[in-house]
């Protein structure tokens, strides 16, 4: 399947470090410091035109969580966005965190999704979890 991508000059194209990689690396184009315990939002200077009926999961990269307390705090790309896919960052660390333009900085995933026709009704069949909710399981 193709996946066409517009990378504006300078700006690095969303690679696998190996054949069995499911995600593909995103990276800075821009340098930016997140101060201690921010969030920013960083371009990658990457478009994407994902095909309908996947979309696109933006997920931290588990080095840069470990050793410097840097998340990914949303990222749902829509198959209909046409726009830059930024990266929203967390710095849950006590310190200033400079990112380097070219570096890794998340990974996307490509996904299927499911849609639904909502019914709207006034009580809903029982079940045996009933509203159980948090904690409910022990």
């Amino acid at each position: 399947m193709d996946l066409n991508i517009v990378v504006e000059q300078g700006a690095r194209c969303p690679t696998r470090a190996h054949e069995t990689d499911a995600g593909y690396d995103l990276y800075s184009n821009e340098e930016v410091m997140i101060a201690a315990q921010e969030k920013v939002l960083v371009s990658t200077g990457v478009k994407m035109a994902i095909p309908s009926g996947y979309f696109g999961k933006i997920f931290s990269r588990s080095g840069l969580a470990v050793k410097s307390d840097l998340e990914v705090g949303a990222g749902v790309i829509d198959s209909g966005y046409r726009g830059e896919v930024k990266v929203l960052l967390r710095n849950h660390s006590g310190i200033p965190k400079i990112i380097k333009r070219g570096e890794k900085i998340a990974q996307i995933v490509f996904l299927p999704y499911v849609t639904f026709n909502m019914s709207f009704v006034s009580s809903l069949n029982e079940s045996d979890r009933g509203e159980a909710g948090f904690g409910s399981t022990g």
